[in-house]
């Protein structure tokens, strides 16, 4: 009876992600979380008074290019598989 349980092997347990997908994963947040502090801000304390730089560079192309590319990157680390054996 011994020697049969000594025979079986339990499943291990395994994670989906490995450290590598991690690593992509929490860069992407980074890019995102960059891009939405460069986003915020811009708006004026009068309602009365138009603050014209709501609509600056950094605002309009660079915060919303950021969050792109940090969500591109989640997606990379999404469908990134650590275990593929390179050639």
């Amino acid at each position: 009876m011994s020697k049969k349980n000594k025979n079986i092997q339990e499943p291990k347990s395994e994670f989906i992600f490995q450290k590598k997908n991690y690593t992509f994963m929490f860069i992407g947040i980074a890019f995102i979380a960059l891009g939405f502090i460069l986003m915020s801000g811009g708006g004026s304390d009068d309602p009365n008074v138009f603050n014209p730089d709501i609509y600056s560079f950094r605002r309009i192309r660079l915060a919303p290019t950021l969050v792109l590319i940090g969500l591109g990157i989640e997606v990379y680390a999404i469908l990134l598989n650590p275990h593929k054996k390179k050639k």
